[in-house]
């Protein structure tokens, strides 16, 4: 079996059609759009899930290139098939600027629209040549205009954290897409894309306007690929893969389910799958963390900072009010909305009656790389690589069901680590083992476990075994013990059909370090 080529990192729709790339076909939801009662839209997802191959596919249906199409959900529903000019400006370019070399970037991208229609101009703001911009178009093709807007937050994202930075940028920024609200008559449809929503007050205060489709059921799967795609549009690769790993069918998508789905932006919603990581994982034949691989953004740890993020603050049970996905960026009250927004928590449930979200990390590739990224901060950026090696040995042994041999090394490596510079409460540390036990990741794993009478710290499932494990500080291995038989833990793991092992640790905060522990089989 051959299968077509994956348009990995290729974000333009036209070259996908025209060289015959996989490309699922996404162009119900341009209909969709481009048929509605708005014409201003705004939509908001994470990174790399195909918000720039969206835009780009708005931009050929509106240049009228029909013969992209053929084939795909459009063509049927699409009669006229009408051609306008089209604004399209990507701002994924204006990152970790200074306001001067912002302002350039602007003036930069509007001088090549200005040049595509023979325009002359020499204004030295932004908004002056995009108000010029529009009207020279208008009257020129004697058609109302389209302005296509990619990553129209990516200039500040990565200073979001910093309060005066941040309202300089933004205040160039708003002043840039000001002139889209007074050019109403003559527009025919603007699209913004990104990952994030800065305040009513500002940027979005001058696009009053534009609605917000991020959460709307109607536009569930318009980016990402769900799970009826690939059973409907992919059944092939998946054969493939499976083939490749020596898995069933089923098997192979559990697997990659397990992985990259999970995705819920709106509920009910199908699951989504991180397109990045999904085409990669089949390309290369190999179930790796490859959206995670591409890095952490910078703005996303430097807020877990600021709000004194916890690693047990993140997962199962969080809940947020509709509101709070709509709250303004840069006035947060709490860091769950930029979580969600960047891919790093989603919607797991929805009750109706108390009109609340109950939020999650979506799959094991979120999770592992989360809690990756806090690491740092408990063994220092120059451990790191020491503590992932440590962490894999441990996994081995965990398999292995050497458990005792595992925390003698997780001991030792302890030992070997700084002070840290926020070491100054307790919970510091039950973090720190917190975050290292949730990175042994070759097999099952839970953190906080409910159970009819409390909760377990940490629940690993291994081929053979399952381990429930309970965290003390500054009391003993026994106190762990005792609590974990007093609640009866094992109880609520009864029907695993595997052996369980409980395992008491106590950890000091004086020496920094476990001090003992207790297994019982």
């Amino acid at each position: 079996m051959l299968r077509k080529l994956y348009p990995i990192g290729i974000q333009t729709f036209e070259k996908i059609i025209d060289e015959d790339y996989l490309y699922i076909d996404k162009t119900e939801y341009v209909y969709r759009m481009t048929h509605s009662d708005s014409k201003f839209m705004f939509l908001s997802r994470p990174r790399r899930f195909g918000k720039s191959l969206l835009t780009s596919t708005l931009q050929c249906y509106f240049e009228g290139k029909r013969e992209l199409f053929k084939g795909l959900a459009i063509e049927k529903k699409e009669k006229e098939w009408t051609e306008y000019p089209v604004l399209h400006f990507d701002m994924s370019g204006g990152k970790h600027m200074q306001p001067d070399a912002l302002q350039r970037y602007l003036l930069f991208i509007l001088e090549l629209k200005e040049t595509e229609y023979g325009i002359v101009a020499d204004a030295p703001d932004p908004n002056v040549r995009l108000l010029n911009l529009i009207n020279t178009v208008h009257q020129q093709t004697g058609k109302k205009v389209v302005v296509l807007i990619d990553e129209y937050d990516a200039p500040l994202l990565d200073v979001v954290h910093e309060e005066a930075q941040l309202g300089i940028l933004r205040d160039i920024m708003r002043n840039f897409y000001s002139p889209l609200k007074y050019c109403d008559p003559k527009l025919q449809f603007v699209f913004l894309t990104g990952i994030t929503k800065f305040s009513q007050m500002s940027i979005f205060s001058e696009l009053n306007n534009i609605a917000n489709i991020s959460m709307l059921p109607k536009y569930a799967g318009i980016c990402g690929i769900t799970k009826e795609e690939i059973i409907s549009q992919m059944s092939n690769d998946l054969s493939l893969f499976a083939e490749n790993l020596g898995l069933t069918t089923a098997e192979a998508l559990d697997r990659l389910q397990e992985r990259y789905d999970g995705y819920h932006f709106t509920w009910p919603s199908s699951d989504v799958f991180n397109p990045f990581s999904l085409l990669n994982a089949l390309a290369n034949n190999n179930l790796d963390d490859y959206w995670f691989g591409t890095g952490t953004p910078t703005y996303l740890i430097e807020m877990m900072r600021k709000f004194d993020v916890k690693a047990s603050d993140i997962g199962e049970g969080i809940e947020a009010d509709k509101t709070e996905f709509d709250a303004p960026t840069e006035c947060l009250e709490t860091i769950t909305p930029l979580l969600y927004q960047s891919g790093y928590l989603t919607i797991k449930n929805y009750n109706k009656e108390t009109d609340l979200y109950t939020l999650d990390i979506p799959n094991k590739e979120i999770r592992v790389g989360l809690y990756r990224s806090l690491l740092p901060r408990f063994v220092g950026g120059k451990l790191q690589g020491r503590g992932l090696t440590t962490m894999a040995k441990m996994s081995l042994l965990i398999r292995q069901d050497h458990i005792e041999e595992a925390l003698q090394m997780l001991q030792t490596f302890l030992g070997t680590i700084p002070y840290c510079d926020n070491t100054d409460y307790e919970g510091h540390y039950q973090q720190m083992l917190y975050v290292i036990f949730s990175l042994l990741t070759n097999y099952p794993m839970d953190v906080e476990v409910h159970t009819p009478k409390g909760r377990v710290d940490i629940v690993i499932m291994t081929n053979t075994n399952l381990y429930l494990l309970e965290l003390k500080m500054n009391k003993s291995a026994d106190a762990a013990m005792q609590q974990i038989n007093l609640k009866n833990y094992s109880q609520r793991f009864a029907l695993s059909g595997l052996p369980i092992t409980k395992v008491g640790i106590n950890f000091d905060s004086t020496t920094r370090n476990i001090t003992d522990w207790i297994i019982e089989r």
